[in-house]
């Protein structure tokens, strides 16, 4: 089955043709660290990853480019003088890096941050002005604008017209022609630090939020990448602009655009301007990482995530429902841990190639734990076998196989067990005496703490009760 996404632009789904089929390009825009990242933060950096899991699956070879801008308007404003705009910046990149890695998020091929590609985006607003794209602000103030009415494909992404957008308010509008023209470079302020500020042909000052991505992904990826990502909320004007720019420079720029949707509170987006957002760092701390990916991944990476205590809660009982059935295979059957391509069911295939349907996906991972479970009751060894590479095949895709665990879980699994055994051991020891009432007494403690015995032919085995 061919590969289908859904591409913003041509608002369809598209089969998936790479440029090159051996090495997928891919860039998707990071975070602006003005300040730590909420859970919707995680939740887009998520869909990417699904996705350039799938891909590598499919394809082998992707080189996945996500920034960081870390010279911005919010980013300057937080700053304070105990902490300059750039230790802001790399400390908030830092929770960032930790947020992702968290859940299991692979690190991309490269991440660029904006200050490092400041020379490539005056090289690429020089030739947007050439071309007579762009201008220096006739005020001599040295901010630079993209004439958006220059370029008739203007709107193209967003398919909306000029007239009826609202002016661009990234920068003073004193030198536009046109209200709706966007910063390029902008000006430096004099309340502004001066480490903020670079040379420029327009004088000192610094990259406009826009050309950024267009410069970064250019210096990266070429003229022309397969997929460009980013969040539903950054089509416009973020996203409409990068088109612009790139495309008015002569680049072919991004072949497929595909956005996720956001996460939302009461019908909001989450947001750090409205104030109702989930910092990461406390979902992690109060959640297994793990349950947290599950809970972030079960929606559609389109559709909008409303998340709830519950949320929670049936991730983590899914989750168990996996685990428990993983560990009673490889207690009775012979389950080679090298899963291959043909271990993933076809339904399971055809899930993911369906504009990366993952819920749908975890519905084969479900159906099949079942068919696992009935085997094994059965007493079908093989077809348990089977059932366990395939979950275990499934899961290594999706980045939920509970085998996949930090080094910090399997010590507190580790001493877990040992506890629990030991008390196994001496309900053991308690029923060969026929000191039934100690035994109980240790069952019903070991009950208590949500543990289930499972008591075998080979032994007794436990399990956390779902």
């Amino acid at each position: 089955m061919t590969l289908r996404l859904y591409d913003t632009r041509a608002q369809l789904l598209r089969d998936f043709v790479p440029l090159d089929s051996e090495n997928i390009t891919m860039y998707v825009c990071g975070p602006t660290v003005q300040s730590g990242p909420h859970i919707g933060h995680v939740r887009a950096a998520l869909s990417f990853d699904l996705l350039r899991r799938w891909l590598e699956h499919r394809y082998g070879r992707v080189t996945f480019v996500r920034n960081v801008t870390d010279i911005d308007d919010k980013v300057l404003q937080n700053a304070t003088p105990e902490e300059p705009w750039w230790a802001l910046a790399y400390r908030m990149e830092q929770e960032f890096t930790a947020a992702y890695a968290g859940i299991g998020i692979l690190p991309p091929t490269y991440e660029p941050r904006a200050t490092a590609s400041v020379p490539q985006m005056q090289e690429l607003i020089t030739r947007l002005i050439d071309r007579g794209h762009a201008y220096p602000a006739p005020d001599g103030s040295g901010d630079v604008y993209f004439d958006v009415r220059s370029w008739a494909q203007y709107g193209a992404l967003t398919h909306q017209s000029v007239d009826a957008m609202e002016a661009a308010e990234d920068a003073d509008p004193r030198g536009k022609r046109n209200p709706q023209d966007f910063a390029l470079w902008k000006a430096s302020k004099p309340d502004e630090p001066a480490d903020a500020t670079w040379r420029s042909p327009w004088g000192l000052g610094r990259p406009g939020w826009h050309i950024e991505c267009s410069a970064m992904s250019k210096r990266y990826l070429g003229d022309e990448f397969d997929i460009h990502g980013g969040g539903l909320d950054l089509r416009f004007p973020h996203h409409e602009n990068e088109l612009a720019q790139s495309t008015a420079a002569g680049d072919g720029f991004a072949r497929y655009w595909v956005h996720n949707g956001l996460v939302t509170v009461d019908g909001q987006k989450m947001s750090k301007s409205l104030g109702n957002f989930t910092l990461a760092r406390d979902v992690l701390d109060a959640h297994d990482p793990l349950v947290v990916r599950y809970a972030l991944a079960a929606a559609h990476y389109r559709s909008s995530l409303d998340l709830s205590e519950s949320s929670w809660a049936e991730a983590e009982a899914a989750l168990g429902r996996i685990r428990t059935f993983l560990e009673r295979s490889a207690r009775v059957a012979e389950v080679d841990a090298a899963e291959s391509r043909e271990d993933l069911p076809p339904a399971f295939a055809a899930a993911m190639d369906d504009d990366l349907g993952v819920p749908q996906a975890l519905a084969v991972v479900h159906e099949t734990v079942r068919a696992g479970n009935s085997a094994l009751d059965a007493g079908d060894r093989d077809a348990a076998a089977q059932a366990a590479r395939a979950v275990s095949a499934m899961t290594s895709v999706l980045g939920l196989r509970p085998s996949d665990a930090t080094a910090a879980d399997d010590a507190r699994a580790g001493a877990l067990d040992a506890l629990v055994q030991e008390m196994i051991t001496q309900r053991a020891q308690a029923r060969a005496d026929k000191d039934w009432a100690a035994a109980d007494r240790i069952r019903d403690a070991i009950a208590a703490a949500g543990i289930t015995l499972e008591d075998t032919p080979a032994g007794t085995h436990w399990s956390i009760d779902d």
